[in-house]
């Protein structure tokens, strides 16, 4: 009896214990950034007794749900879908929090009680009728050049793209075609007085940075938001459309990035083309030639209003990971988009990762060549300053660079597939076509095909591949070729 009864009592202890203080409200941590910049993150809690649901507001943008949330003692413990895990500790009115980035280690900060009303999104704005933006008459062929995000992420600074407009100098890319250096998020701090934008120090002087890529031949560009907040939590372009347009204008950008990121906890998704037409004529009438990228991750058929709102770009998915499931997830289901791309308009399958160590050379190849088929962007993100001779070997291969820039401006499509081979087309100005076979099983295959196959009448005068540099024979009725395990043999035919 005794025992049942210290068994209980036990019982109660840790209960009470777990439940000493509740979590109940909303709690505020603010985590230090690079570049001096103050983030805000929010977690919205409602518990009763042991159970605690509610979410995460990440930087005032995105809302994330509680996930594997649980007591340990007294401490709550979850986790999320952006690979960060929080360990909650009471501290009378606080909260002892420990943020975990999934293999990128971890920070310690306070939370403190807010008002609900904190984590909330501002009120909407009103947004424009629809009615067509011209065309500014830019990126007739892919937009070609690098992107910060995909290496550096938030680590991105004013010296890495310096030296970044200098190594694609120095490596022949610039020369090759690449000409933008885009900065991604990350690169904001606020607003004067104004009402202006202003940089972190990690950007002491964006004109001077634009100054000095100009210099070498090459064109800046910058990233931003139609929401109050970017998807890093910086400061985004809401409500202030029309004046950074004309701050861009000033510094000399030559190329937008825009990311929808806290616009949809503020716009449903109906609201995405006049949001972006809202920043498509203000880059328009901000007097500077500005390329317009945006970003949507596919939402909404962009591809049927993109060149509606003024953009020359936008994205048809999710963000790409550096493996081979992303990479061909994303890049084999872009086929049916091709009526879209057009010169000025292109579909964008989203940055390369060529060289960032996520795949091998076999993949990479594939990747490029597919993206060259697509007629996509070809952004690089990678460090180049550092590259592999191999990476730059693909990076800056001229004739699979050709299939992209032709001027014809077509996307490539699939035209068979069958046991793990693919076979992709992409018609060019000269009358002639590129060829793509692509091997996605997990060991070598033989791929043969016929002329026919091609829509050929008769066989080719001139077959050239891309990747070996050299002539080949064609036979009377088709082709064969052994493809390596994730590899591509790509032709261009005449």
């Amino acid at each position: 009896m005794k025992a049942r009864c210290l068994a209980t009592l036990l019982v109660t202890l840790m209960c009470s214990t777990i439940h000493a203080a509740d979590l109940t409200g909303t709690w505020r941590i603010d985590l230090p950034r690079r570049g001096g910049v103050l983030l805000h993150t929010y977690f919205v809690l409602r518990q009763q007794g042991a159970e605690v649901d509610g979410k995460v507001v990440i930087n005032e943008g995105g809302e994330i749900p509680l996930r594997r949330a649980h007591f340990e003692g007294e401490d709550f413990v979850f986790g999320t879908d952006w690979n960060t895990d929080y360990r909650l500790h009471p501290d009378g009115d606080r909260l002892e929090v420990t943020v975990t980035y999934v293999g990128h280690g971890s920070e310690k900060a306070t939370a403190v009680r807010v008002p609900e009303a904190a984590a909330h999104p501002p009120a909407a704005l009103p947004l424009p009728a629809l009615e067509p933006v011209p065309p500014n008459g830019l990126a007739l062929t892919p937009p070609m050049g690098w992107n910060s995000w995909n290496h550096f992420g938030d680590r991105v600074d004013d010296p890495i793209i310096r030296e970044t407009a200098d190594a694609l100098v120095k490596s022949g890319l610039a020369a090759a075609g690449y000409v933008y250096v885009n900065i991604d998020d990350c690169w904001e701090s606020g607003r004067d007085a104004r009402g202006n934008i202003v940089t972190n120090t990690k950007f002491p002087d964006m004109k001077a940075l634009a100054d000095y890529v100009h210099q070498r031949g090459l064109k800046l560009g910058l990233y931003s938001s139609p929401g109050p907040r970017t998807c890093g939590g910086y400061e985004g372009s809401y409500g202030h459309e029309e004046q950074d347009a004309k701050t861009y204008a000033a510094w000399g950008i030559d190329y937008l990035k825009y990311d929808w990121c806290s616009a949809g906890r503020i716009y449903p998704e109906s609201a995405l083309q006049a949001a972006y037409q809202k920043m498509g004529r203000a880059l328009a009438q901000c007097g500077r030639p500005i390329v317009y990228s945006l970003c949507e991750y596919g939402m909404g058929e962009v591809w049927k209003w993109g060149p509606q709102v003024g953009a020359n770009l936008w994205r048809t998915t999710g963000d790409i990971q550096d493996n081979w499931k992303s990479m061909s997830e994303i890049g084999f289901n872009q086929g049916r988009l091709a009526p879209y791309a057009a010169p000025g308009h292109w579909n964008d399958p989203d940055m390369l990762e060529v060289g960032n160590g996520g795949m091998t050379i076999p993949e990479y190849r594939t990747h490029f060549s597919l993206w060259c088929l697509l007629a996509a962007p070809l952004l690089a993100g990678n460090d180049l300053r550092t590259m592999s001779a191999e990476m730059l070997e693909i990076l800056g291969n001229r004739e699979v660079i050709a299939l992209d820039q032709d001027p014809l401006g077509k996307q490539g499509e699939r035209l068979a597939q069958r046991d793990g081979i693919e076979i992709w087309t992409k018609p060019l100005r000269d009358g002639g076509r590129a060829v793509g076979v692509f091997n996605r099983n997990d060991a070598a295959r033989t791929a043969p095909f016929t002329w026919k196959e091609l829509g050929l009448a008769a066989p080719p005068k001139e077959v050239r591949d891309l990747w070996r540099h050299v002539d080949v024979t064609p036979a009377a009725d088709g082709y064969s070729a052994s493809i390596a395990a994730h590899d591509v043999l790509l032709l261009r035919v005449r």
